[in-house]
């Protein structure tokens, strides 16, 4: 099963800026000097966020948790990066109580 609504997806400027990509981020900074270490910039954040929906796209739900803020769904696989390594990462989705489009949660190394 892929994603609901996959073409629909919103991956916020800021949890890219001041989180995945964020160096000085308490809890970001690991993720941060991974995804740095792939070629994503703060400056081109879009290319993360793109790489993000098509990572969605692309592969499978691996698994489905539903709780009071909605249904979270976890993807595995290939991320196309801008180095062309392309490493296996786990990406949370998120779609909240009463909406359609899925919000990216978080991202991180497998």
């Amino acid at each position: 099963m892929k994603l609901p609504n996959a073409e629909q997806a919103i991956v916020p400027e800021a949890k890219i800026v001041r989180y995945l990509l964020d160096l000085t981020s308490p809890q970001g900074k690991t993720k941060a000097v991974f995804f740095l270490g792939f070629g994503f910039t703060i400056d081109e954040w879009r290319k993360m966020a793109d790489a993000f929906k098509q990572h969605a796209q692309d592969h499978e739900i691996t698994s489905v948790v539903d709780d009071e803020h909605g249904i979270r769904y976890v993807i595995e696989g290939v991320l196309v990066t801008p180095d062309g390594r392309n490493p296996s990462v786990r990406v949370v989705w998120i779609i909240r109580k009463n909406e359609e489009r899925p919000n990216l949660v978080t991202a991180y190394p497998l």
